[in-house]
């Protein structure tokens, strides 16, 4: 779980646990009957079902029946300031953490003017509103306003907070990218080329034992100068913006334009730091070129799946499988584990039970970038 989700809900306990500790207290004072113990163990058995069933504290539907089972309480005590009063206060933070800013204003304003409806036809004397002073009133009706409102606000500026920070980290990324882009360009490429040109011009000048030398010579600055062109594109723009799984996408399109071989794609992303998404993509797109050049792949087959805080992207091929020993000069792989370790992510390399080919599956943990609870 999150830091800040584990916060919320700390919280949230806390405030409806003291609220049914408040409740027992004030009912002990002017005596505990029979079902007052039952109603008071809604709040405990409550808190416990929310917290085993974090699900739960998203449905909207659950909002609505916790509300109106603790403000039944009210009713049933026969007072508007009834002992249960905070623990329907608490049944409130909630949709007041979740809900988007305006909605929760809302939601506050309505909580007051159901309350006050709660309080005319409720009773003491149903149809009237028994004040012991305006100030009891005022304090009954302000609570749930107050309350709502500040959590609202607080949830809204964390998620602004996240958003703000994940674009942070997208734009100074991008610009690292481009500066490394520019040094290469401007440095190695040009060492390259210029080294490339001088080992050409000797092709007529040296002797023959040495002219397949030279010749070789060519063809590797040739394939350097050609694998920097496409690290300088890659560096230049990884993602552009988009969603991890739009992105490969677009890669496999690139990859496989007649559809031969099949690569598909299934799932979604969830919205990953920009560093993340950037590794988890070049280590997709090394996984997918590798069944492509080495496995002789027929179709490969591209799983994402969004777990409990953990993102799993999965690669498989009906290719050849994996070699016993791992190939020499085999940079591809090492380049993949260590983004993978870079990332915190675990990395794993099968060659599956049920079938020929390559599994190649990716567990990230992650935290989202909302601000309030997910």
């Amino acid at each position: 779980m999150p830091r800040r989700e584990s916060e919320w809900l700390i919280l949230y306990v806390a405030a409806r646990l003291a609220a049914t500790i408040v409740a027992a207290a004030l009912l002990a004072w002017g005596g505990v009957g029979g079902l007052d113990v039952l109603l008071l163990l809604y709040g405990p058995i409550s808190t416990a079902v929310l917290v085993a069933w974090p699900a739960l504290r998203r449905l909207p539907a659950v909002w609505i029946l916790d509300a109106a089972i603790t403000l039944g309480l009210v009713v049933l005590s026969g007072d508007w300031r009834s002992p249960y009063y905070l623990m329907w206060l608490a049944s409130l933070a909630l949709p007041a953490i979740y809900l988007p800013l305006r909605r929760a204003i809302l939601l506050a304003i309505g909580s007051s003017v159901l309350f006050l409806a709660v309080a005319v036809a409720g009773g003491p004397v149903p149809g009237r509103l028994q004040l012991v002073s305006t100030e009891t009133l005022a304090i009954h009706l302000s609570l749930p306003l107050l309350l709502v409102s500040a959590l609202a606000y607080a949830a809204d500026s964390l998620r602004r907070l996240a958003r703000e920070r994940h674009e942070r980290e997208r734009l100074a990324i991008e610009a690292e990218r481009r500066r490394i882009a520019w040094e290469l360009h401007d440095s190695a490429k040009q060492r390259i080329h210029a080294a490339h040109l001088l080992v050409s011009s000797l092709q007529d000048r040296v002797e023959p034992e040495l002219a397949g030398l030279v010749a070789r010579a060519t063809i590797e600055l040739e394939s350097a100068s050609s694998d920097m062109d496409t690290s300088l594109a890659e560096l230049r723009s990884p993602l552009e913006g988009r969603r991890l799984d739009e992105a490969l996408r677009l890669r496999v399109d690139e990859l496989a334009p007649a559809g031969s071989p099949s690569i598909t794609v299934h799932g979604a992303a969830p919205p990953l730091p920009p560093l993340v998404a950037a590794h988890v993509y070049r280590i997709a797109c090394e996984a997918i070129v590798n069944a492509l050049r080495h496995a002789d792949a027929s179709s490969i087959f591209v799983q994402m799946l969004d777990g409990d805080h953990v993102f799993a992207i999965s690669v498989r091929d009906d290719g050849r499988g994996l070699p016993i020993s791992k190939r020499p000069g085999a940079t591809g792989l090492r380049a993949m584990e260590n983004r993978a370790a870079s990332i915190g992510a675990d990395l794993i390399l099968t060659n599956p039970a049920d079938g020929p080919g390559t599994l190649v599956e990716l567990l990230v943990p992650y935290r989202r970038a909302e601000g309030g609870p997910k």
